[in-house]
């Protein structure tokens, strides 16, 4: 009977890469032959599942509720609660109804973006084939437990954490854990303590994908043990941060309010001490104050404004799951990106082809095959190569790959990366697949494994002459030939020159070969494979960077945003593709460097390098937090389970749609769904024109609440009777809410968006040059309503007369300062103020037309207790709106004369 598993709890922090497998048999208490079955079911009662935890997500009931949890939105439910009392139910509907907007329109957002997620937990295999007593079976996956010896081959997803103990030339696609962008070969030997994940030769992980060979090994570590698991509490274990947006308008919100309450009692004492006017009527004032100061159609508007961005940039490729992420990839400084699909194609490529003599330039990206071969920049025909020919036909035939176009013309690879990228060089040659088969079919081969790096094939051509071909690691393969292509003795240390040179630009290269065999030969064996063969050349092999991601990192620079790219590849391979988009690629950091950095060391060495190798999930973490800690605003962008950490304590977090794991798309605040580094260089571009329309709400919005406010406080501090009711001040805020203010959402992009430095992240919202517009523009608004107060007054015109050319002085006025909003500093005095945003015309239109319904349609003067205006009021009206929109037009030439582009 098997003795029990003696330190369970201790198992999961070995360092089980150092073992050898037979000190890992003695510490899990198991054998080769696998658990019995009462001993799997006892460990599976202690161990529990093998099963990650499930991400925990808030009811619909909770996400509702939390659309109101918005200081703003508190004292509006305070002023519809004092509405109401006072029994003003147009007031109290009017305040609710934009509430209620505001919430169910990032209810609805929210919700779609909660449909779109699934666990973590599908990372890990359904199903496990594992030894029990001996015999082996197919069991869930979440049935395993330590001591459990599996066994993998091609195609399946790795189930838990194994120490590997046999292996058959196995490969497996780490991408999704480390970065790696090639199949990683495995072996069983030990490795040391610090050896970096990636090269962790001896480990299987789970979540990981077997792409050829087999092996078994034994499991020592499952669920929430496992590396997957560590890399999820990793994720559980990081606070998500508020965005630039969240926390200046919660700081807004805030200060207005605090405004308003300290000048709502103020007023009431004076007007009820000082100015000895009745309690009741003050009282009514003052919440005539408070409405007209509160911005209630600020956060309708910037919850419109940026689920309009959101459907922009979903047509852009970038889906949105949380709104406010809209406007944060504007505000960001630094980009930190992974190289492997992002910036890369996540397809290997020939790219150089080093042949007796002369190197030869390939070029094309991923595994189509359209592409030349070059000489010193200068095309040359494949087919008038013989040496050239010859490789290409070694890589076709020596080869277990398949490419097929899909429906759609992609070219889509069956089997390993590598092969695949041969087939395609092989294609672009002018070579058919089927032909080369047919006259030179295969009768033999001897498979890779890692043992002897290489892989052989036998083939008879119509001639009935026998060829064994070869391809494999540079070092192995030219061990094994006396002669080149052109019949030369080898220069061995020549073409070791040539691979150490390759092999820095961060190629992984191969090396092909050829050797005449007897014409009777019908098998191959190892002992046939000797020092005897004909070296057809060196392929370097590369994930080439996507062309247009090139271009978008040149984009984000001149933005000055700091492009970093952290990567598990190794720091040659990534230095070279860095260098190849436009980084900073010398001295490229690695995590074994950043784990012997403190802090302050780390921030200093970030500054020479835009290129980090060779990184874990706690360095990518590490890195973020380090580049917030120095103040800047941070992205973070990737594919793996192993960046969900990092992208979830970024300030936003980018994921892939396409190769992204569900870990990453659950993690993140907005997912591409091509995969391309590119749609991040459109996001940027998108979430600065949001935040800039934003910005021109607020411009748009604060100075009529502040001209409002300005009226009452004046008609207070001097004794006059009020110019403007409760019930006005709200129509006037309703009827531009739902048309000037959306409009200002639709405006396009500022000139030179993508010229102009990143925001400071501690730049508030409301900047000194903002404040002195809103508080110019609130001081002409408020003398133009009392110009015409006084002049209606002056004409012997009734209260309610004079109240309606005020609101309507108002209304007007805004419809004039909409097309000065419409630019920060630019002239609004030509032609594209008019056109560039036809959704503003239509919204001032539309803005008159109800201003005309609420002075001449009896239903409106009764319920609003207006009156009907003369045309001799409408032109001073319209003067006075001019006038105003002139002021704003000179202080804007001002501010263009100091060089002011934004405010």
């Amino acid at each position: 009977m098997q003795q029990p598993l003696r330190h369970p709890e201790q198992a999961p922090s070995t360092a089980w890469h150092t073992l050898e497998p037979g000190e890992v048999w003695e510490r899990l208490d198991s054998t080769e032959r696998g658990l019995g079955a009462s001993e799997a079911r006892r460990r599976l009662v202690a161990q529990g599942p093998n099963r990650l935890p499930a991400a925990r997500r808030p009811s619909a009931l909770r996400r509702l509720l939390s659309q109101f949890h918005n200081l703003l939105i508190y004292v509006l439910l305070a002023a519809a609660a004092i509405t109401a009392a006072l029994g003003d139910w147009l007031d109290t509907a009017v305040i609710l109804g934009v509430v209620l907007i505001n919430a169910v329109i990032g209810f609805v957002q929210e919700g779609k973006a909660e449909r779109a997620l699934e666990a973590v937990s599908a990372m890990l295999a359904r199903k496990a084939t594992v030894w029990r007593d001996g015999r082996r079976l197919e069991i869930d996956a979440t049935d395993l437990v330590v001591g459990d010896v599996v066994w993998l081959e091609s195609g399946a997803r790795v189930p838990a954490d194994l120490r590997l103990w046999q292996v058959n030339s196995l490969g497996i696609d780490e991408a999704a854990l480390t970065g790696e962008s090639v199949p990683v070969d495995k072996n069983t030997e030990a490795v040391l303590q610090a050896a970096a994940l990636g090269d962790r030769s001896g480990m299987a992980y789970a979540g990981t994908v077997v792409t050829q060979g087999q092996a078994s090994g034994v499991v020592v570590a499952i669920g929430s043990d496992t590396e997957l698991g560590r890399i999820g509490q990793l994720v559980s274990a990081v606070h998500s941060l508020t965005t630039p947006l969240t926390r200046r308008l919660d700081q807004f919100a805030r200060q207005i309010t605090l405004a308003i309450l300290v000048l709502s009692g103020v007023v009431f004492w004076y007007g009820s001490q000082i100015g000895e006017r009745p309690v009741l009527e003050m009282f009514l004032a003052v919440v005539g104050l408070a409405v007209s100061a509160i911005p209630e159609g600020l956060p309708a508007i910037v919850t419109i404004t940026l689920a309009i961005g959101t459907a922009a940039m979903a047509r852009r490729r970038a889906v949105v799951r949380r709104l406010p992420a809209v406007e944060t990839l504007g505000s960001v400084g630094v980009i930190c990106t992974d190289k492997t699909g992002t910036l890369t194609k996540n397809e290997m490529t020939a790219v150089e082809l080093h042949l007796a003599g002369e190197m030869i330039e390939v070029s094309g990206a991923g595994y189509a095959p359209q592409g030349e071969f070059s000489v010193a920049q200068r095309a040359i025909d494949p087919s008038q190569r013989p040496e050239l020919m010859r490789l290409a036909r070694c890589a076709l035939l020596c080869n277990d790959a398949h490419l097929h176009p899909d429906q759609d013309g992609v070219w889509t690879l069956a089997g390993d990366p590598t092969e695949g990228a041969l087939l395609t060089l092989a294609l672009k040659a002018g070579l058919d697949p089927e032909q080369a088969q047919r006259e030179s079919p295969r009768i033999a081969a001897i498979p890779f494994e890692s043992e002897h790096r290489f892989m052989a094939t036998l083939h008879r051509n119509a001639s009935a002459e026998v060829m064994a071909l070869l391809k494999g690691a540079p070092e192995r393969v030219i061990g094994l030939c006396t002669r080149d292509a052109k019949g030369q003795a080898l220069d061995v240390e020549a073409w070791r020159s040539r691979v150490r040179e390759a092999a820095g630009q961060g190629q992984r290269v191969l090396a092909l070969a050829e050797c005449e065999m007897p014409p009777d030969a019908e098998a191959l064996t190892m002992d046939d494979i000797t020092p005897r063969f004909t070296l057809l050349g060196l392929v370097g092999l590369m994930d080439p960077a996507r062309p247009e991601a090139v271009k978008a990192v040149a984009e984000c620079q001149r933005a000055g945003i700091r492009v970093l790219m952290i990567t598990g590849d190794h720091a040659a391979t990534a230095a070279a593709i860095g260098a190849g988009i436009g980084l900073h690629a010398g001295k490229p950091l690695t995590g074994t460097e950043i784990d012997q950095l403190d802090d302050a060391a780390l921030r200093q060495r970030l500054g020479e390098t835009d290129v980090v190798a060779r990184a874990s999930p706690e360095h990518k973490l590490r890195l973020v937090a380090s580049l917030q800690a120095s103040g800047q605003l941070v992205s973070m962008t990737g594919d793996g389970v192993n960046d969900a950490p990092a992208l979830k304590a970024a300030d936003i977090g980018v994921a892939m749609g396409q190769r992204g794991t569900d870990a990453a798309r659950q993690a993140a605040d907005l997912v591409l769904t091509d995969d391309n580094f590119a749609s991040i260089a459109a996001a940027v571009r998108e979430g600065r024109r949001v935040f800039d329309n934003i910005k021109k709400a607020l411009l748009f919005i604060i100075p009529t609440n502040g001209g409002e406010a300005g009226i009452i406080l004046l008609a207070v501090f001097a004794g006059l009777a009020m110019p403007i009711t409760a019930g006005q001040i709200l129509w006037v805020n309703m009827v531009t809410s739902v048309t000037l203010d959306i409009a200002i959402a639709f405006e396009p992009e500022e000139a030179g968006v993508m010229q102009r430095a990143p925001r400071p992240p501690r730049e508030p919202l409301i900047t000194r040059l903002l404040l002195m517009r809103i508080g110019y523009v609130s001081l002409l608004m408020v003398g133009a309503c009392f110009w015409v107060y006084h002049w209606e007054l002056g004409r012997g015109s009734s209260l309610e007369v004079v109240r309606t050319a005020v609101v309507n002085m108002l209304v007007v006025s805004q419809v004039f300062y909409l097309f000065n909003v419409r630019h920060f500093t630019a002239s609004a005095l030509r032609w594209e103020t008019l056109m560039g945003n036809p959704i503003a015309v239509a919204a001032a239109v539309m803005t008159l037309v109800l201003q005309s319904l609420f002075i001449y349609a009896p239903p409106m003067q009764q319920l609003f207790g207006t009156g009907a205006l003369d045309l001799t009021a409408w032109a001073l009206i319209i003067a006075l709106a001019s006038a105003i929109f002139l002021a704003v037009e000179a202080e804007k030439a001002l501010l263009r004369r100091r060089g002011v582009q934004r405010m």
